[in-house]
């Protein structure tokens, strides 16, 4: 199993972030690169891995469509117990990822226990223009506290977009970035860059695990 680990990792940390990357991008794409390196600038460690669907994609160069959701799950699962097996249980592990990697975390948080926190980074709330398949159904068995950080032009859940659905989000920590699309690419004429607004949401996380889990 390839692990993408930041600096840190290797010395007893307090807190570990494990990253899965979205549905088309792999766990090094520019995002994931520029996100683990804003975390890694708030002293957040993190752990990034491959879905085996992308495994294959990186050995024989052929795009495939996601592995099922099962299998999705079981390999996260076994990231988790690597990495608790390598830092002990003294150590905080969080999961999270970008879009369908945070969709994953998430789920995988409410259905198993060693899991001490969530963070989302775009979640996809619902398929794009598909407000009648909303995605959060599990957030109330949730066994960990959950952060998302959503840009409010994100065509998978806009601000607008959550009225009606105040019930399931009471189970979750939501945080608006002014102006980013899912990848948290803000238009030209808006005043913060992308990567401004990643720094925001490295930060955001940072306060998270500060208050929910740091004591």
């Amino acid at each position: 199993m390839k692990l993408i680990k930041t600096k840190g990792y290797e010395s007893n940390p307090e807190v570990v972030l494990i990253l899965a990357h979205g549905a088309g991008a792999p766990a090094d794409s520019a995002f994931m690169e520029e996100l683990s390196l804003a975390l890694s600038r708030e002293g957040i460690v993190t752990v990034r891995f491959e879905f085996p669907y992308m495994q294959k994609r990186r050995a024989d160069g052929r795009k495939r469509p996601p592995d099922r959701e099962p299998a999705l799950l079981e390999h996260f699962s076994s990231v988790v117990d690597a990495v608790r097996a390598e830092l002990g249980a003294e150590c905080k592990v969080l999961v999270g990822g970008k879009s369908m990697g945070g969709r994953m975390a998430s789920i995988l948080a409410s259905q198993r226990n060693g899991i001490d926190g969530v963070t989302c980074f775009g979640y996809p709330f619902h398929p794009p223009g598909k407000l009648d398949r909303w995605r959060t159904g599990h957030f109330q068995e949730l066994k960990s506290p959950m952060l998302v950080l959503q840009g409010t032009r994100d065509p998978f859940g806009k601000p607008a977009e959550m009225v009606g659905h105040e019930k399931e989000l009471e189970a979750i920590r939501l945080h608006w970035l002014e102006g980013g699309n899912h990848d948290f690419q803000p238009l030209k004429s808006q005043p913060h860059t992308q990567s401004e607004l990643v720094a925001e949401a490295a930060r955001e996380t940072r306060a998270f695990i500060n208050q929910e889990l740091v004591t």
